[in-house]
């Protein structure tokens, strides 16, 4: 939910979710970077980082396309300093509704809100 609170969706998570462009059975190659770095891994996809923020690596993210095609339509939004490249509204909508657990679908009314938003303002610019 990190990416959709980045562009706007009013709303919470206690983790960010970095999606890995790699084989699930390389996630060691992603904890030891971490424990490099001085993480504290809490599970294979689970690290606390030194600022107390927790990060959750994905390897595949149900109901989307693949890595590469969703990542060439990523938007690139400010985060800590940085750019950062996330999904669009309408994929983690796409991904949180296939999902369907019941924090996912709690998310979808924000989602859909700030959706609507945003296509409202769009379409108030001058061409």
């Amino acid at each position: 939910m990190s990416a959709a609170i980045l562009q706007g969706v009013p709303a919470t998570t206690l983790d960010t979710d970095i999606w890995i462009d790699l084989p699930s059975r390389q996630y060691m190659r992603i904890l030891n970077l971490c424990r490099s770095l001085g993480a504290r891994v809490r599970a294979n996809t689970i690290v606390d980082l030194n600022d107390g923020s927790m990060v959750n690596f994905l390897y595949e993210v149900h109901g989307l396309r693949s890595f590469d095609y969703e990542y060439q339509r990523a938007r690139n939004v400010r985060w800590l300093r940085t750019v950062v490249a996330v999904l669009p509204l309408e994929r983690i909508h796409a991904s949180k509704k296939f999902i369907g657990r019941p924090k996912d679908l709690a998310h979808l009314p924000l989602l859909e809100q700030a959706m609507k938003l945003r296509r409202r303002l769009e379409q108030r610019r001058p061409g």
